[in-house]
């Protein structure tokens, strides 16, 4: 799984329906609003290197109130999730 951060920032009047259409695309799991740098955090996590564009370019920055977008591929994951998950295989 390929994962990506985008941090969008959005017309301040627009910013809930804009996380609402993102958070319906596929390819995108979560949308939190955000303080700070940017309004929104959408999170993609997309099976193949490719569908990034098709979810980023293609989709997400094509959302009308959304005014800029900067992206962040992942290289691996630290959970504390996924560690506990790990260790905890047929301990029930």
């Amino acid at each position: 799984m390929i994962s990506a951060i985008v941090l969008i920032t959005a017309d301040v009047a627009r910013i809930p329906e804009v996380a609402e259409a993102v958070a319906e695309l596929d390819g995108v799991s979560e949308v939190y609003s955000v303080t700070g740098d940017c309004d929104l955090i959408a999170m993609v996590r997309v099976r193949e290197h490719d569908q990034l564009a098709d979810v980023i370019a293609d989709h997400i920055n094509k959302v009308p109130g959304i005014t800029s977008t900067r992206t962040h591929i992942s290289f691996r994951t630290y959970s504390r999730h996924d560690l506990e998950a790990a260790f905890a295989i047929g301990l029930d």
